[in-house]
């Protein structure tokens, strides 16, 4: 394509396109504008509406600005204007509270943007290998063919039109000839040949055109394309230049009169759109994760595009140095054998220079040695490729997107389309400011950072995955919203979503880019517990006014402790990373003290399911007051009050027994008793069984040390009759299949053995004691 631009030496470039990205042209010129970037179109205040333009290295429509620009040549684009498709899109969608974008906002990992709702707008420059692209060779019935699928329909544009059918025209032409992969048949027939004209291209889309009839958006889509040319002829240019998909060309190739095309576009609604580039990836590029415009493999047509001699060579080489990366053992003879491989069957294939298949092949047979696992290492790194594009410091952009560019350039966090581990230790200055960073953004919605658990032990310690996705600049657009800057944007954000959650009037009247507003205590005390991560001063005092209001009006007992817990561990936060966080000790003294007062009432009466779940809330409640030395006692004193009635429920009762237990509350004679009391037979066995599992839930170390306990259950089982077993055994499989192996090997084998009950945890056997007191003498070098 670019010899044949070189040849032509157009007046004009026209490139298919939205026209309002025409300022933005001059900026391909940047050396900072890496591709693979996009064009982002969006409605100011509705940033949900939006629609990306891709741009690859390989991309004919890129080659073609970069040429331009280079060469001095006018380019504009030459497709209908964002302002229009945006529109058309919003008036076909279902009002809703928040309109779906044109891309999808937070796909997973792995995944990319869907297509646009129309099929076509949000996918202007094909990114298909087939596309090519052409200078007009001599008036305007010639334009630039390249190989993209358009829908097939009806124009008529009438509700009860037919379904539009997604044809593939490159498919067609391949099945032609007789193969099952349009790729392939491209590689070999255009690709790899090097010699196929334009005009070839042309016809052959001409043939699969005839008889078609396009749908509305693509007849209108055609003539805003003829009336650009139109324009640029009338601009006193003589020799125009035209890059589109192929699909178009046989459109293109006769202008006609003006009038009908100004008829179809007369009308059309419209939105105010603001457009700029931002950063892509290959992995959005991959047609597999979504994006329907895309290519499988952009990181074989980079490699392509970039080696263009010897590129099964250096491809094989580089695959062979994936995979040393990864320690996998890979020598030269491999690389060798692998390239012959590849040759060879693509002699035996009839293909004039090995393809992706291949090299596949050949990567799988010779470097991987059948294994499968290395094939998809290559796979997702160098055939789809892992690059991440970058757009220079001039590109228009909102205040906070520039505010972050700047704060992830001080902290040395580059943004990377690679998933990748990040370690931080919380007492150095640098990793507590990122940390605070990647907490920010998740409050605005923006979740470049995923937290994982630390590696190792302590508080200090925060441990995060870091992925950098495209959409998050539509989620930084539309965070813009509160505020100019990361933090002050995330300060508003807390703001709106405690008024929300209290149901105090705030900006929006629906959830954020954060999520949902908090709707119960916990919840708004998982906010205050973010704002300290964060680092919020100027939001936490609104934060924990609202919890005081809340807590105050809230008579549930059950709230209240699943509220306790965030509270607690913010207060710990607020010393380890130097937070001030005044005002939480007495919030988490009065939740405290009105847990302890109203725990009795709230054991009353329950269900299964509802002890269940209040066992949860006392663990939650027993852990968190761990770290409140002050308070540990009276919280004691309180479950020690309740596990002294009779009517609790048996889970409740045997879960309470064992924390004043361990805690050294009671002894171990009280607590046998109240076992031998739960089991004795005037007690359902049922509630028997819950007991046990209460007094024994997360551990069964206690039975392998404690053998009168062990000798509690073990009569109390072996007195059971069958049908009450049978009603018990799912309880007791519940408990038992919760501990350890070599717990459940150690129980067993003193029961086996017939040691349950015959000594308690604190006698000694002589016997068994004697090899392992012999032993200790002997180290210790007496007789």
């Amino acid at each position: 394509m670019l010899a044949e631009l070189e040849r032509f030496r157009p007046d004009i470039v026209l490139i298919e396109g939205p026209p309002e990205a025409d300022g933005l042209i001059a900026l391909a010129g940047d050396p900072d504008l890496e591709p693979p970037v996009a064009l982002l179109a969006h409605v100011p205040g509705e940033p949900s509406r939006a629609a990306f333009w891709p741009f690859a290295v390989f991309s004919p429509e890129w080659q073609a600005i970069r040429y331009a620009v280079r060469a001095g040549i006018p380019v504009r684009f030459c497709d209908l204007p964002a302002t229009h498709s945006l529109a058309e899109r919003a008036a076909t969608q279902p009002p809703s509270d928040s309109a779906p974008p044109a891309v999808d906002a937070d796909p997973g990992p792995g995944q990319a943007p869907s297509p646009p709702a129309d099929g076509t707008s949000g996918r202007a420059p094909s990114l298909s290998p087939g596309e090519t692209a052409v200078p007009d060779l001599g008036g305007p019935e010639a334009a630039a063919p390249s190989a993209e699928a358009e829908p097939d329909g009806p124009a008529d544009g009438s509700e009860h039109a037919e379904p539009v059918v997604h044809r593939d025209p490159i498919g067609e032409l391949a099945k032609a000839a007789g193969y099952d992969d349009p790729e392939r048949w491209w590689e070999d027939a255009v690709e790899h040949r090097g010699d196929t004209p334009f005009e070839v291209i042309a016809d052959a889309m001409a043939a699969v055109r005839d008889g078609h009839t396009p749908h509305e958006h693509e007849a209108r889509r055609e003539a805003y394309m003829r009336k650009t040319m139109r324009t640029a002829y009338k601009d006193g240019y003589k020799r125009v230049a035209v890059v589109c998909g192929a699909w178009h060309v046989p459109a293109l190739r006769e202008l006609g009169p003006a009038a009908p095309d100004d008829r179809l576009l007369k009308g059309l609604p419209k939105v105010k759109v603001e457009m700029t580039w931002v950063p892509w990836t290959y992995g959005r590029l991959a047609s597999w994760s979504g994006y329907g415009a895309g290519i499988t493999s952009p990181g074989w047509y980079d490699h392509l595009f970039a080696a263009p001699d010897r590129p099964i060579e250096r491809w094989l080489a580089a695959a062979a140095r994936v995979l040393r990366d990864e320690d996998l053992p890979v020598s030269s003879a491999h690389v060798i054998e692998a390239v012959r491989l590849a040759n060879s069957l693509a002699v035996v294939r009839g293909r004039p220079l090995a393809g992706l298949g291949e090299v596949t092949e050949a990567v799988r047979a010779v470097l991987c040695e059948g294994d499968e696992l290395p094939v998809e290492l290559i796979q997702r790194r160098m055939v789809v490729g892992e690059r991440l594009g970058s757009v220079p410091d001039s590109t228009p952009m909102v205040p906070l997107q520039r505010d972050l560019r700047d704060r992830q350039r001080r902290l040395k966090l580059r943004p990377e389309a690679l998933e990748r581990d990040l370690d931080l230790d919380l007492r150095k200055p640098l990793d507590l400011d990122r940390s605070r960073l990647l907490h920010r953004l998740g409050l605005i919605g923006v979740s470049w950072g995923s937290p994982r658990e630390a590696r190792g032990k302590g508080t200090f310690r925060e441990s995060w995955t870091l992925e950098w996705r495209p959409e998050f600049d539509i989620d930084l657009i539309e965070a813009s919203a509160y505020g100019t800057t990361v933090p002050a944007a995330a300060t508003a954000r807390v703001r709106e979503l405690v008024d929300l959650g209290s149901g105090r009037t705030a900006r929006h009247a629906g959830p954020g880019p954060a999520g949902p507003s908090p709707r119960t205590l916990a919840e708004l005390t998982g906010v205050a517990e973010r704002c300290l991560l964060a680092d919020l001063p100027e939001a936490l005092p609104h934060v924990l006014s609202s919890i005081s209001t809340r807590a105050a009006l809230d008579s549930d007992v059950t709230h209240l402790m699943a509220a306790l817990p965030a509270l607690v561990r913010a207060q710990r936060y607020g010393d380890v990373r130097g937070t001030p966080a005044e005002g939480l000790f007495v919030i988490v003294e009065s939740l405290l003290s009105r847990i302890c007062a109203g725990l009795s009432a709230a054991v009353t009466g329950l269900d299964d399911d509802s002890a269940r779940d209040l066992l949860g809330h006392v663990d939650a409640v027993h852990a968190s007051v761990g770290l409140l030395e002050s308070r540990r006692e009276g919280w004691l004193a309180a479950l020690r009050s309740v596990a002294e009635r009779r009517d609790l429920h048996g889970l409740i009762g045997g879960r309470l027994s064992r924390i004043l237990l361990d805690a050294g509350t009671i002894p171990a004679e009280e607590v046998a008793l109240r076992m031998s009391r739960s089991m004795s037979a005037g007690n359902p066995p049922s509630q028997a069984a819950a007991w046990v599992e209460g007094f024994l839930s997360g551990s069964g170390l206690l039975l392998v040390h404690d053998a009168g306990l062990l000798g509690l259950i073990d009569t109390w089982l072996t007195g059971l009759t069958g049908e009450a077993f049978v009603d018990v055994l799912p309880l007791l499989r519940r408990t038992f299949g919760a501990f350890s192996p070599p717990e459940r090997r150690a129980i067993g084998g003193r029961v086996s053995s017939g040691e349950s009950g015959r000594t308690s945890a604190t006698e000694a056997d002589p016997e068994r004691a004697e090899p392992a007191v012999r032993t200790v003498l002997t180290i210790l070098g007496s007789t």
